[in-house]
């Protein structure tokens, strides 16, 4: 008998909460950046410090920039407790095809090297789980324009000093030097989550496919049905 299995979505709507407010907080700063390297195109405003805009501005992006970060951690987090999430459902459908163990979860995002690829080969399993056994493949142009985006994200995050140069910046033209680069960052940054969404939701549905074709009893014992 084949039991139609719905996939636990609530996960995937936190990570996809989390990777919004990520990709509409980059966005806010992104805005805010923007206004300041217009207001110092121009000579510097002249009034007290309580009525410079330029001030007002500088409060507004360190805020947002604060908020950017931590919803960062928790769009990582929730991520990575989806990919587990999905590996159960891919375990079921193709336990063999799984590559890694689930501990890599965690390590593959953080140490050295193996965060170039590792996160990427789950992901490609997962895809792979999803299509039928005749069809199965790793990888697709999602995927690949997906994993460039977060890897330009990450060395754009570990690599870029824009923000400490803002902060070191003496010079109007130093300062607008170091307010591109963090534009054009925060455009990779949305970017990336906008397309790890779209990763997200893709293989959700694709392995809510593939699992309503999996009889009920294998969700049981956990083991494909011989």
């Amino acid at each position: 008998m084949v039991g139609t299995v719905r996939l636990p979505r609530g996960q995937a709507w936190f990570a996809v909460a989390a990777l919004t407010a990520f990709a509409l907080v980059t966005g806010a700063a992104g805005l805010v950046a923007w206004h300041k390297y217009q207001l110092l195109v121009g000579p510097t405003p002249p009034g007290p410090y309580v009525d410079n805009p330029l001030v007002e501005v500088d409060t507004y992006f360190r805020n947002l920039t604060g908020w950017r970060t931590g919803l960062l951690l928790v769009a990582l987090l929730q991520f990575s407790i989806w990919l587990a999430n999905m590996r159960d459902v891919a375990d079921v459908l193709w336990r063999q095809g799984q590559r890694r163990r689930r501990a890599w979860l965690v390590f593959g995002w953080v140490i050295p090297v193996a965060q170039l690829f590792v996160p990427k080969m789950f992901v490609n399993d997962l895809w792979a789980a999803s299509q039928p056994a005749s069809q199965r493949r790793r990888g697709h142009p999602l995927l690949t324009a997906w994993w460039l985006s977060v890897l330009a994200a990450a060395n754009s995050y570990a690599f870029n000093d824009a923000s400490k140069d803002l902060k070191e910046a003496v010079t109007p033209d130093q300062a607008r030097h170091a307010l591109r680069r963090i534009i054009m960052g925060d455009g990779v940054y949305i970017c990336a989550a906008a397309l790890s969404i779209a990763v997200l939701w893709q293989l959700v549905l694709r392995l809510e496919r593939a699992a309503a074709t999996v009889p009920a009893e294998t969700w049981v014992t956990g083991r494909p049905a011989s």
